[in-house]
């Protein structure tokens, strides 16, 4: 699916009150939803029409809401509700319901709210209800409303910071995803929208969600601005066992960027929503950065940390010239970032790649997995920050790895060594923008995966004026085994400078010449 655009940012706060009067509807209220939803039999939630369906995806965007009908518009409230009707992939309507002084109430579907092209509006009918929802804010002048966060498909939500165009989506959970016995898609059914004070820069919703293996309460603390966070509160109660439980994930897409090839007929520079999965190792206090790669065949990637302290997918390719997409403006792309509250236990960040010879397709997802297991009847709880805007958003403070790029080490400029691959990669900010460049900084490369015969046959570092960044080249030859896994860091006096770099060969073989 390919990236709309929009303004969109999400800021996290802790729990206040948010409405206009005491608080009408509680989260236990949904967690009992939800306690009762997995104790029962699934029921999947009715298709719509099949003539909605089987919209294309030109054809579907043609419906349009009537901003002038956005719940709350009327208001005080610096936030307006927009509604998402149903078609195309949007295949079934969610249940929303509006809380304010008066109590909780429906909201119905207003079919002269839309606008539908052609002889589709008297095919619609008066109930549909609504496939989700958009809130908008005011993220720059207080007179225009900027959509900054949208709940719409399965568990999805997508959201941006001022300045961004909409990109990767998080989502409500993530049930197997990459396994051989296929993935589950639970769905939000209901959502209830707290309505804000008058010029409050907060507001709370309340999710049910249901699928086959797991239904869930989800609250949302939201806050707008030039960063978006979102605190996330769920409760989980799985209904089968779930080999593969994917908590906090992020889903975006990568088709092709400096350190892979670029498809044939592209004259583009690069395509991608977000370049590289970030971690942070509160434990070691390492930091450790994986550039995203198009594989071409399945990929997963199970990387331990002693404690988490956040996981994001970030977009730092962010100058028009890396895209040249006056269109996409990928450069334009959020980053987003999770930062667990207290009561996460140990497990593992997950990255999932897919192959994808399309941009139109979301092929990258990265989430938490536990260590316990989701076996059937087991209940869950799970709390933290999701922040969305710049690619700075993890507040990180070291060096950090702004290109990557990768070729063969048997050529001029690359090497003069047989079934070998030249790596560059260019570090940046942090301590090192203080740095002299005579400072005496040094690289330390290894490969991490134990591959049978990996051999790093040279590595080193120079400053490079022309673009004030640090230059680590490592000329590597990967030997024979599936996945090696190579990582490098500049350090000062035996001390890092830089995060962690770390990339797999086993998808660049395709890039040298000759390669297999």
């Amino acid at each position: 699916m390919r990236s709309g655009t929009g303004l969109l940012t999400l800021l996290i706060l802790p729990c206040f009150l948010y409405t206009v009067s005491a608080r009408a509807f509680e989260f236990e209220e949904v967690v009992n939803r939800a306690r009762a939803l997995a104790e029962g039999k699934y029921n999947p939630p009715p298709e719509v029409p099949g003539f909605l369906r089987a919209l294309d995806y030109r054809d579907y965007q043609a419906i349009r809401f009537n901003p002038e009908a956005s719940l709350w518009r009327e208001g005080r409230s610096r936030f307006h509700v927009m509604m998402v009707p149903p078609g195309n992939f949007y295949t079934h309507t969610v249940a929303l319901n509006e809380i304010d002084a008066n109590g909780v109430r429906p909201i119905s579907f207003d079919k002269a709210a839309y606008s539908f092209p052609g002889d589709l509006a008297r095919r619609i009918p008066a109930d549909l209800g609504h496939a989700g929802f958009k809130l908008t804010y005011p993220l720059g002048e207080e007179t225009e409303q900027n959509q900054f966060l949208v709940f719409a498909g399965a568990s999805y939500f997508r959201g941006v910071g001022a300045g961004n165009r909409f990109g990767l989506s998080a989502r409500g959970i993530a049930v197997n995803t990459g396994l051989p016995s296929g993935e589950e898609f639970p769905a939000f059914v209901e959502f209830w929208l707290e309505r804000p004070g008058g010029n409050s820069d907060r507001m709370r919703i309340y999710g049910l969600l249901n699928g086959p293996s797991v239904a869930g309460a989800y609250r949302f603390d939201i806050q707008p601005g030039q960063t978006t966070r979102i605190d996330v509160t769920a409760e989980l109660f799985f209904r089968n066992a779930v080999r593969l439980p994917g908590l906090a994930p992020l889903t975006s897409m990568f088709y092709y960027g400096e350190n892979t090839e670029r498809p044939v007929g592209e004259w583009r520079p690069q395509v991608h929503d977000s370049d590289g999965l970030l971690i942070h190792d509160a434990g070691s206090g390492e930091w450790l950065w994986r550039p995203l790669v198009n594989p071409s065949r399945l990929s997963l990637n199970y990387l331990q940390v002693n404690r988490l302290g956040g996981f994001g997918l970030i977009q730092r390719d962010t100058a028009f010239h890396d895209f040249e997409d006056a269109e996409a403006r990928y450069d334009l792309r959020p980053s987003a970032w999770v930062s667990p509250r207290p009561g996460w236990s140990g497990g593992e960040v997950v990255l999932v790649e897919i192959p994808t010879n399309s941009e139109t397709n979301d092929n990258i997802v990265a989430f938490w997995q536990p260590k316990e297991e989701a076996s059937a009847g087991s209940h869950h709880k799970i709390a933290y920050t999701l922040s969305i805007g710049s690619r700075d958003v993890a507040g990180q403070d070291t060096g950090r790895a702004m290109k990557t790029y990768v070729g063969d080490g048997n050529r001029i400029g690359g090497g003069n060594a047989e079934k070998a691959y030249r790596i560059i990669v260019d570090f940046a900010g942090g301590p090192l923008d203080a740095l002299k460049p005579d400072a005496a900084v040094v690289s330390n490369v290894s490969e991490g995966s134990g591959s049978d015969g990996a051999e790093i046959i040279e590595h080193f570092v120079e400053y490079i004026a022309a673009d004030n960044n640090w230059r680590l080249s490592m000329l590597v030859r990967p030997g024979n085994g599936e996945h090696p896994v190579f990582r490098g860091q500049l350090l000062l006096d035996d001390k890092p400078l830089t995060e962690v770099w770390t990339y797999s060969l086993s998808q660049a073989a395709r890039i040298r010449q000759g390669g297999s």
